[in-house]
Parts: structure tokens; C-alpha cells; sequence
């Protein structure tokens, strides 16, 4: 049920208004979030402009392109309260609404009647952060009356870019109560209203059902992933890897893997298999005993539905191991023993009980918006954008050598090697990223199979390699698998040089719009390489192939 409320000053008007468009692009990548409206002519549209209009007309604003139907609730499978559903704004769900209540924090985070965990995990992490957090919600928003108009921003990263998503505050509710994700306290809203904005972005709340944290996290951040499988070979210094991420800022999360009948199953030891976790604290703890002291690696873990689901191990909340530490320790750690999802386990016993962990490295564009200058924590990357078409240019993987050669081509060129490097090569970190493919659930689509494959370059003046050269030369590098993630990434050491990367879909024929980034310690440079042309000058006005030096990162997380 959709309803237009008055604000409280003015005539209410019902002749409306619109806005286009309401998902906004506000600059290339670099862009920090405090950032002013463009001022041009094709984008005269800013939460600004819509505030200003709202409250002159004596109303609040409703958003026409997510508007309180049931359209932006789901396309195919109804919620379980349907249709026992009231879009309500928050002044109407509680007294004296808030954004934020003494800040924002990870307990704000609890899961509703969406399958969407993978999104609260990363809303869990994102809430240890706060810079990182106000760059995605832009301070001055309230509920204050003289400056409240039912609108919100949120400021996520799309592809390559920076859009500015409004949203109007009404709610989906039953009986009076949220149905999404929510806040332990009952009059705060900014994770309810940032989840809503999210759906927005990708077309109905039910597309959110079903995902990788590393995708919200990557849209939260533009910050690049790092997948580790804990079951097989690991490096022998991840936790150590895990501490320093962690101290730079980067975000993180975990999993069991489950079949689709196990999916959030309980296991003995109070862990939920097909169930995304984010970690919120890695450090290393001294416990003294009579007889020895010494430190353990512990890692915090939170369970995003907020309750006594929780591990019952050592070093669970209450166990007794806890009075092996000093209570000064206690305290600096933040220790409770509250049912509220979060708890520690010992680095030994979680990377033996889960199977998977992300970690989001935040790249040079975020760090800058977040006043990080640690020269050690920037990237070097570089984003480019293409398209597969069919009998065009999608070739599929190289099973298909009469079509591979056909797939997009781009050209980097390592020019110096790591610091740290023993072989002198030099590391780059591949990102493929399918674009739209959440959205198109809608349609029955689903994510396409990618990945991509490197090959050395020994001639640089020549254009695009063709099937004779790929037939006769082995790749250099490739991703470990091809697979349906939204985004396929890798981590390759490489002496310098030049290289050639060839993103496709696994199948010829298979149309669609991708993304690819190329991250390096290093600097690097990149070029699409063209058939007729040679190396084709980046042209950061064509939107169908683009590529142009950035200045963000990315990761994924399940």
C-alpha cells in the first residue's frame, strides 16, 4: 500500500513530481563522498534538489522508479507475511525515529525474513568502520522536522564508478514491525534504510536473496578480494596476512559450505553451514597460567542473525578458557558474553571449522576518502570496461580455439618488479566482473560462467593475438576456474613485461557486459588491444568499451 504524507508545513499538494534519475553516476572513480552536486545540465537531479522541492510542495518524497508495491518487494516468490504488508516511514513505525542511535555499530545489524545474510555479514563489517560507513551513508541526514523530507543518499560503487542511489523512507512492515533488516533498537534505521537502497540498486528486495559478501562488500568499498579456500592449501602466513589486513582497514567474512538441502543448518558445535559470518576483531592474546604464558591468534566472529546461535568451543562466550586472561585484556577486547551472535574462537579451531574466507583489501580510491595515507596499503589499478557479443566478439573459453581469439583483448604491461620479490616478478591482481546479472533474476537470467586466461606478448606492435598464435603458445597465467561468481578473481606473479588478457564466458555465444580491473603493487598500463587499429587510445567517454586508469580496488566475500 503506497501513501503520501504531509510534512507538517505547507499545503499538502497531490499534483507530484519526478526525479530522473534516482540512481545517479557523480564522477569517475576517485571521487570522494563529500563530493557537490556536478552543476552540469545532465544531471540537474541531487538529493539537494529533491529535499528542496519536497519541502517546498509541504510533502514527502516518493520515490517513482522503487515505488511501495509489491513489485519492489519481489518478481517471483513472495515474502512469507504477504500479503500482510504496510509500507510505513519510520515516524510512523515508532516515536521519535533516529538514523543513528550513539552511532552505528555491528549490533545494529539483524536479520529479517530475507535470505540475504551474505548482505548483513558485509553490513557488519562495513559498521567497524566508520569512515568507510559515512562514505557510504553521507552525514547531514536526519529525521529532524524543518530539514526531514522522506529522502535519503547512499553513495555505493558500481562497476567502476561511484552512484549516488535516493530512496524514499517508507518501509515494508507487518503488524507495525520491520520485515528486513533491522536495528536492536527499535527507533534506528539506517541499516534497514542502506539494505533498502541496495535493493533498490539491483531491482527488488527478493534479488538480494542468495549471494557473496565479497559482492556487497566490493560495493561498499570498491575494494579488491582475496578468496581462500581453508580446506586446501593455505599460506603458511595467513593469519599473519589477516592481522595486517585487518590493521589496514580491510573487511572481512567467512563460511562452511552447505548443499542446498543443509543451507543454514546447525552443527553440533553452534555453527550455521551455507551461512555468511563477518569476522570484526583479529589480534593475537596473551594468557598467562601458573605454569606457562604465551599468545594465541584469535579471531572475533559475528553471526548476523544477532541471537544464541553462537560456537560453543573454547574460547565461546562463557567457556573456561577466558580465565586464562588478564581482565584488563578483557576489557580492552571488548569482551561479552551477550547472545548476540558474536563470539571468539582460537585462529587454530576457526580456520579447521570454516571453509571459506574473504578478505576486501581496500584500494588508493577508498583509502583517500577515508584520509588513509599509509603508502603501503595503495594500489595501482587500472578498470576496464567491454562487452561479449554474439558472433561478435564472444568467443568462449579456449576449448572453442575456432571462436576464442575473438573475445576482447587487453594489454598490460608489468614494468617493474615487486620490492619484496625474491624472483623479481611482478604481481598483478585480475578481477572479471559480469555486470547487471542480479538485476536480470528478474528476467531468468542468472550469472554467465567467466573467467580469462594471460598470454606473454613477445611482439608489441602487434594487434590483437589470433587463433594461429593462441593454437601455438601457452598461457602465462589464467584464473584457477571458471565459474557463475558475479566477479572471477586472481592473484599472479609475472616477470615484467608485456601480457595480453582475454576475458570470456565459458560457452561461445553467451552475451553480456563486463568489467575488468587489474590491480598491481606496482605501476602499470594498460591497453585495449584493437584488430584493425593496433593499441586503441582509452576513450573514458565510451561507455560500450572502456578503459581508463583508476583509482579503486575491490574484493569479494561470501
Amino acid at each position: 500500500m503506497s501513501r503520501r504524507y504531509q510534512i507538517g508545513f505547507g499545503p499538502r499538494r497531490d499534483k507530484g513530481f519526478r526525479f530522473q534519475p534516482t540512481i545517479r553516476d557523480i564522477g569517475g572513480l576517485g571521487r570522494r563522498a563529500d563530493y557537490q552536486p556536478r552543476g552540469d545540465d545532465e544531471q540537474p537531479n541531487t538529493y539537494d534538489d529533491v529535499k528542496a522541492t519536497c519541502q517546498e510542495e509541504g510533502c514527502l518524497w516518493e520515490d517513482p522508479d522503487f515505488p511501495a508495491e509489491e513489485s519492489s518487494i519481489y518478481f517471483k516468490d513472495p515474502p512469507s507475511v504477504w500479503p500482510d504488508i504496510e509500507w510505513l516511514r519510520p515516524g510512523e513505525i515508532c516515536d521519535d525515529p533516529q538514523l543513528f542511535i550513539d552511532g552505528a555499530n555491528r549490533m545494529d545489524v539483524n536479520q529479517g525474513i530475507l535470505g540475504d545474510c551474505w548482505l548483513l555479514a558485509a553490513v557488519s563489517c562495513l559498521a567497524t568502520n566508520q569512515k568507510l560507513l559515512h562514505r557510504v551513508i553521507p552525514d547531514g541526514q536526519n529525521f529532524e522536522e524543518g530539514d526531514y523530507a522522506g529522502v535519503f543518499r547512499f553513495v555505493l560503487w558500481q562497476y567502476g564508478r561511484w552512484v549516488e542511489v535516493l530512496i524514499d523512507d517508507r518501509l515494508p512492515t507487518n503488524n507495525g514491525k520491520l520485515i528486513y533488516m533491522h536495528s536492536d533498537d527499535k527507533n534506528e534505521f539506517w541499516s534497514a534504510l542502506l539494505e533498502k537502497a541496495y535493493a533498490k540498486l539491483n531491482g527488488s528486495y527478493e534479488s538480494l536473496s542468495g549471494g557473496l559478501t565479497s559482492e556487497a562488500l566490493t560495493d561498499f568499498t570498491g575494494g579488491v578480494v582475496e578468496r581462500f579456500q581453508l580446506k586446501e592449501q593455505t599460506p603458511d602466513d595467513l593469519y599473519k596476512r589477516m592481522v595486517k589486513a585487518f590493521t589496514k582497514g580491510a573487511l572481512m567474512g567467512c563460511s562452511i559450505d552447505a548443499s542446498p538441502d543443509e543451507m543454514e543448518g546447525q552443527l553440533d558445535n553452534g555453527l550455521i553451514i551455507g551461512h555468511a559470518y563477518s569476522i570484526t576483531d583479529v589480534r593475537y592474546v596473551d594468557v598467562e597460567t601458573p605454569r606457562v604464558s604465551g599468545r594465541i591468534p584469535m579471531v572475533r566472529v559475528r553471526n548476523p542473525w544477532g541471537d544464541s546461535h553462537e560456537w560453543k568451543g573454547a574460547w565461546g562466550d562463557g567457556s573456561e578458557e577466558w580465565s586464562l586472561i588478564q581482565d584488563d585484556e578483557r576489557e580492552e577486547m571488548g569482551l561479552m558474553f551477550d547472545h548476540d551472535g558474536e563470539f571468539w574462537m582460537s585462529y587454530k579451531d576457526f580456520s579447521g571449522e570454516y571453509e571459506k574466507l574473504e578478505i576486501c583489501h581496500l584500494g588508493p580510491d577508498t583509502l583517500a576518502a577515508v584520509d588513509n595515507d599509509e603508502e603501503d596499503t595503495k594500489w595501482e589499478g587500472s578498470v576496464c570496461d567491454g562487452s561479449w557479443k554474439r558472433r561478435v566478439n564472444a568467443g568462449g573459453c579456449r576449448n572453442f580455439a575456432d571462436t576464442f581469439w575473438t573475445n576482447p583483448q587487453f594489454r598490460v604491461s608489468i614494468v617493474d618488479p615487486d620490492e619484496d620479490d625474491e624472483d623479481g616478478n611482478g604481481s598483478i591482481i585480475v578481477g572479471l566482473m559480469q555486470k547487471e546479472r542480479r538485476k536480470m533474476r528478474m528476467e531468468g537470467k542468472d550469472n554467465h560462467t567467466i573467467g580469462y586466461a594471460i598470454y606473454e606478448l613477445a611482439n608489441t606492435d602487434s594487434g590483437t593475438l589470433d587463433r594461429r598464435y593462441l593454437e601455438t603458445h601457452r598461457s602465462a597465467a589464467m584464473s584457477k576456474t571458471f565459474t557463475n561468481l558475479r566477479e572471477v578473481s586472481g592473484h599472479h606473479s609475472l616477470p615484467p613485461g608485456d601480457y595480453v588478457i582475454i576475458p570470456s564466458t565459458f560457452e561461445p555465444n553467451e552475451e553480456g557486459d563486463f568489467v575488468l580491473r587489474i590491480f598491481s603493487e606496482q605501476k602499470h598500463e594498460v591497453n585495449e588491444l584493437d584488430e584493425e587499429t593496433g593499441l586503441a587510445e582509452p576513450d573514458v567517454s565510451n561507455c560500450e568499451m572502456l578503459c581508463h586508469s583508476a583509482l579503486a580496488v575491490v574484493y569479494e566475500n561470501q
